[in-house]
């Protein structure tokens, strides 16, 4: 017997798409509003849609409020400053470091002592020193993917085995990997990643500067233009404070994936010496303004008139914006849907999250960042990840950063590993988080083998 919609709040709230959210940014939201009602298009769909009453989906989102434990997991808080002095809040997470983050007080002054980088002769004759350098005595590497590492021939079955004549080699430096999140998003839109990883590895999650637990821009309240740049000196400030040593993996989404790019091109030379492996997901390199966000050529075209202007004035009017936001929560969560996932089987508890994440944005942060992605160009860039373990990830219904892009990066990265994962949106950690994990896992072995590090621990559900 079909249950009546009214009956169950969660339901009703699934099957009116009251609860999706996104990791569209509220600023596309407001363009693509523009967009449609100047078409006359997408509202009646919006109203269509929205047949269950207010007080119905307000109970909904207070159920799955107190159901969802996305978000909750911590690790040992910082702040770092950044370069114009902006505190950026970071947690060190998982178990491979030198304490439990979750029971160390504080993080170290220094961190531990690595061993020391092994010394690499180059092609003129003089030597570099560097973590990917072989060290004396070790075997070949292991580039067979995850299923070799899973088998009795596998670099992880070999860890720690050796043979009566092998003489003993200083313990491998351990990866550490760092997240980078994507507009009006912050470190918590990682939460599948962060569970699955814990174990064993040592990560770190930061939220952008006016973003999350994050100061807002002091620079941007100076007068001074926000800029993908700038977020390129963050991450790096953030290298420099927590992980200064050792082999690290970068792990961008969307804005995220930007910033990494951001820090090739400022200090390429790190990702020579340091970076064993760098995962971009649902983002590009450029040409941002070449997205239509799905709309036909004519409303796209009115879209990327109308937008920019939009988008400032809105900035401008910060408590008007954030007084009326709740009056329009339930048109905003069609639209948030429609550009965040691409299937309708999305659990409601995850399509909330995802809300929640997007809501705690202030307008006035979201008009500070959204003139920057117009002015991203970062192709050249990706120059610095030739030789390195590259995973390119992305949706085929995503809406925000097409996979197009995605394979723009693949062809000039021809030995990254491309992944389109079909039927799925811009939040595509959110939305398939079994199949991210797989492929991050597989990148992880990857850069480990490349770095000479030690093998990071097969999480118990990938192994299934």
């Amino acid at each position: 017997m079909t249950e009546p919609v009214g009956s169950n709040p969660v339901a009703a709230v699934a099957k009116a798409a009251g609860t999706a959210s996104a990791g569209v940014s509220r600023a596309g939201l407001i363009g693509i509003s523009l967009g449609v009602v100047a078409a006359g298009a997408a509202a009646g769909v919006a109203i269509e849609r929205l047949t269950v009453s207010r007080s119905t989906r307000r109970r909904a989102r207070e159920e799955l409020d107190a159901a969802a434990p996305y978000g909750s997991l911590r690790g040992r808080p910082r702040t770092v400053a950044a370069p114009d002095g902006t505190e950026l809040y970071v947690e060190l997470d998982g178990t491979g470091w030198p304490e439990p983050a979750d029971l160390a007080p504080a993080l170290p002054q220094q961190a531990p002592a690595q061993p020391e980088p092994a010394v690499m002769a180059e092609a003129d004759g003089r030597s570099r020193r560097g973590w990917f350098a072989r060290r004396r005595g070790a075997g070949p590497v292991d580039r067979s993917g995850l299923p070799g590492l899973l088998s009795g021939s596998g670099a992880l079955a070999r860890a720690g085995q050796a043979g009566p004549d092998t003489e003993p080699q200083a313990p491998a430096p351990p990866l550490t990997v760092v997240f980078c999140h994507g507009y009006c998003l912050n470190q918590d839109s990682w939460h599948f990643q962060r569970a699955l990883l814990r174990d064993g590895m040592r990560l770190v999650f930061w939220d952008q500067r006016s973003h999350g637990r994050s100061e807002r821009s002091r620079s941007y309240l100076a007068g001074e233009p926000a800029s993908i740049d700038q977020l390129g000196g963050d991450l790096k400030a953030v290298l420099d404070a927590v992980v200064p040593e050792g082999p690290i993996v970068l792990v961008g989404h969307s804005m995220g994936g930007m910033t990494v790019m951001a820090l090739a091109d400022q200090h390429p030379e790190l990702f020579r010496e340091r970076v064993a492996g760098v995962a971009l997901v649902g983002t590009l390199a450029g040409d941002w303004n070449s997205v239509t966000l799905g709309l036909p050529a004519v409303g796209a075209k009115l879209l990327r008139r109308l937008a920019p202007a939009a988008v400032r004035l809105l900035g401008r009017q910060v408590e008007l914006v954030e007084a009326t936001r709740r009056f329009g929560a339930d048109v905003a969560a069609v639209f948030y849907r429609r550009f965040s996932f691409g299937s309708d089987d999305v659990d409601p508890q995850v399509v909330r999250f995802a809300e929640q994440l997007l809501d705690a944005t202030p307008i006035d942060v979201v008009a500070e960042f959204y003139p920057a992605f117009g002015l991203h160009d970062k192709k050249a860039a990706l120059a610095a990840l030739h030789g390195i373990p590259v995973l390119v990830l992305a949706g085929t219904e995503d809406l925000l950063t097409p996979p197009a892009h995605s394979e723009d990066i693949a062809r000039a990265l021809p030995e990254a590993a491309l992944v389109i994962l079909p039927e799925t949106g811009h939040l595509l950690m959110l939305e398939r988080p079994d199949e991210v994990g797989l492929h991050l896992v597989e990148l992880l072995h990857r850069a480990a083998g490349h770095a000479h590090a030690a093998p990071p621990p097969v999480p118990g559900a990938v192994r299934d």
